[in-house]
């Protein structure tokens, strides 16, 4: 008599991720984002008016406004691609305690895939995360777009002393052997090393110097223009650093709040996958 032995075969071991609804999801989320950021776009356009005498909104109001914006395109976009992810993911039959578990981590995998993506679209993750804070106010007063308004004002001619004879003479000589974009240049450079905290008293003079040769008005009054114009970009700079900051506490919570919008959204999607309910 000959025993038969049934082996049975073991079940390879599969991974828990479903890929697929994962890299599903994560597109969706990225896609409507992108929709909802043409949208915010487009409504804010639609309430700015170029012209004067439309309501005035302040940077710090705009930050808000803008961060809880970003708030609720995370959630929306999130949450659907979250339950995109719970709905396509794999059923287990003999797993039926990890199931809340898997659904929730599909989601979140899924929103996580979105935002990298997203960060490697739009430009590096460290550049989105930073980029208000970390230029700080001594990279803010270097672009030259930013300080040209202050420049202008600084450089700008007193007429009726230039009339008068020998302010005229003196700032025509001086204009003839100098060019204006190379004294701009040199006076955004001391007025950068000013704001910085680290100019010497000569590099003042010289810009006084280089102020009252250009504009025809006295030593005082360019040292107060100087004086003025170094008050305005610190203030200014400062307002820059603030709303840089702002954006990025509103970056974070709206980071947040996507991932738990995505995980509850996954888990949703499961339950009607299964066709079961859940409660918090």
């Amino acid at each position: 008599m000959v025993d038969t032995v049934i082996v049975e075969q073991e079940a390879q071991p599969s991974s828990a991720v479903c890929w697929p609804a994962v890299i599903a999801g994560g597109f969706v989320a990225a896609a409507f984002t992108l929709l909802f950021l043409a949208l915010g776009a487009g409504l804010g356009f639609s309430v700015v008016s170029p012209w004067r005498g439309a309501p005035d909104i302040t940077t710090t109001k705009a930050a808000t406004v803008g961060g809880i914006f970003m708030a609720v395109t995370a959630v929306m976009a999130s949450a659907l691609g979250g339950y995109i992810a719970g709905r396509l993911r794999t059923r287990w039959q003999a797993i039926p305690d990890e199931v809340y578990f898997r659904d929730t981590a599909h989601g979140l995998l899924a929103w996580a895939f979105a935002t990298v993506m997203g960060a490697l679209i739009l430009g590096s993750a460290a550049t989105v995360l930073s980029g208000g804070v970390a230029a700080g106010a001594g990279e803010a007063v270097q672009r030259a777009d930013y300080v040209d308004p202050f420049l202008d004002r600084l450089f700008r001619p007193d007429y009726a002393a230039l009339t008068g004879g020998t302010g005229q003479r003196a700032a025509g000589v001086f204009a003839a052997g100098r060019d204006l974009a190379a004294d701009r240049e040199a006076a955004r450079r001391v007025l950068v090393s000013m704001v910085r905290g680290d100019s010497a008293a000569a590099d003042r003079q010289y810009l006084a110097q280089m102020v009252a040769a250009r504009t025809g008005v006295d030593a005082a009054e360019a040292d107060r223009r100087i004086a003025a114009t170094e008050t305005e970009i610190r203030a200014a700079a400062d307002n820059a650093r603030r709303i840089g900051m702002h954006v990025a506490f509103w970056l974070v919570a709206s980071m947040l709040l996507g991932a738990l919008a995505a995980s509850l959204a996954a888990l949703e999607g499961g339950a009607l996958r299964d066709g079961r309910r859940w409660s918090l």
